[in-house]
C-alpha cells in the first residue's frame, strides 16, 4: 500500500516550484490561479524571493502548500494513494490530494490560517524548542512541572520532540530537559508557539472558516495529526482540522499506525526531505522516496 506524505512550514526554499511552472501548463495555470486568489504574486517570492521573504508566515504556508499540491496534480494517473498524511500545514495538502478539499478552498483556508496564526503570535511572546534524546514521557513530565504554558507540540520521531509555549516557560523547560538528560534542547527560530494553547485565538478564527467550507468524502483515508488514525468521514476530518492548531502533531504515532494498517512505502511530495527522514527513523525497514 502506498502512503503519500506532505511537508509543513520550514521546508521552503528559494526557487521552489519554478521548474513546475516552466515545464507544465497545468502547473502554470494553477500557480496563476493561486496568485489571483491570494491577491499578490506569490510565485515571484517562491521563484526569486530571499529566504527572509519566504520565511514570512503569510508566504511560507501557502508556498509550501502550493508546491506540494501542484506537484501532486502534475503526476496525473500515476498518483494513486492508498493513504495520505501531512505534517501540520501539510495536512491541508493531504486533504486536497485525497479529494476532501478543492484546490481553491484549501488555499483560502491556508491563507486564513497563516494570517490567524501570525495574529496569535503577536499577542504574547512565545516560541518553540527542539528536544533531542529524551523519551516522550519525560518530555511531557518536564513540561507539566514548569510554571507557565509549555507543552509537547510535535512528536516527530522517537527521541525528537518539539515543545511549544510562552517564551520564558520554554526557556525554563529547555534547562530542565538538559538536566533530565536531553542531548540537546534548542530554541527554534520560529515566530510563535504553534500547536499549543497559545494558538487558541487562531483556532477560534479558523474554526468559522473551516465550518463554512465544503468537505467531500475522500478517495482514501487521511491520518490526521490530532488522532494519528485513519479518518474518512468529512465531518470528523473537519473537527480534527479545527483542533489541530492547539493540539500536538502526532507524527510518530501516525506513521506507526499507517505501517500497522499496511503501508509498504512512503512518498513525500513537496519541498525538502524532512518527512522521509523522520519515517526512516520511525521504521528503518519501510521504503521511502521523494518527488
Amino acid at each position: 500500500m502506498k502512503a503519500y506524505v506532505f511537508p509543513g512550514q520550514g521546508a521552503q526554499f528559494t526557487g521552489m516550484g519554478k521548474d513546475l511552472y516552466e515545464t507544465s501548463e497545468l502547473a502554470k495555470s494553477l500557480f496563476e490561479k493561486a496568485n489571483d486568489i491570494l491577491g499578490f504574486r506569490i510565485t515571484d517570492i517562491m521563484f526569486e524571493g530571499t529566504a527572509e521573504e519566504l520565511k514570512q508566515t503569510n508566504v511560507t504556508q501557502p508556498a509550501v502548500f502550493l508546491h506540494s499540491v501542484i506537484l501532486a496534480k502534475t503526476l496525473g494517473g500515476d498518483f494513486q494513494p492508498d493513504m495520505v498524511a501531512g505534517h501540520s500545514l501539510g495536512e491541508f495538502s493531504a486533504l486536497v490530494a485525497n479529494g476532501t478539499l478543492t484546490f481553491e478552498d484549501a488555499l483560502k483556508l491556508v491563507s486564513q490560517r497563516a494570517a490567524a496564526m501570525q495574529k496569535a503570535c503577536e499577542i504574547t511572546p512565545s516560541t518553540m524548542a527542539a528536544v533531542l534524546g529524551l523519551d516522550d514521557k519525560i518530555v511531557e513530565d518536564v513540561c507539566a512541572s514548569i510554571d507557565g504554558v509549555v507543552v509537547a507540540a510535535n512528536y516527530n520521531c522517537p527521541g525528537q520532540l518539539v515543545i511549544s509555549g510562552e517564551t520564558t516557560a520554554v526557556e525554563k523547560a529547555c534547562e530542565a530537559m538538559k538536566a533530565a538528560g536531553a542531548k540537546r534542547a534548542l530554541i527554534l527560530p520560529v515566530g510563535g508557539a504553534f500547536h499549543s494553547p497559545m494558538m487558541e485565538p487562531a483556532r477560534e478564527e479558523l474554526a468559522a472558516a473551516i465550518e463554512a467550507t465544503a468537505f467531500s468524502t475522500p478517495i482514501c483515508p487521511v491520518y490526521q495529526n490530532v488522532t494519528a488514525s485513519a479518518v474518512s468521514d468529512p465531518s470528523e476530518i473537519k473537527k480534527n482540522l479545527i483542533i489541530q492548531l492547539t493540539a500536538p502533531v502526532k507524527w510518530t504515532q501516525s506513521v506507526q499506525q499507517m505501517i500497522k494498517d499496511g503501508a509498504t512505502s512512503f512518498t513525500e511530495i513537496g519541498p525538502g526531505k524532512v518527512l522521509t527522514g523522520l519515517v526512516s527513523k520511525i521504521d528503518r525497514e519501510v521504503a521511502t522516496e521523494n518527488i
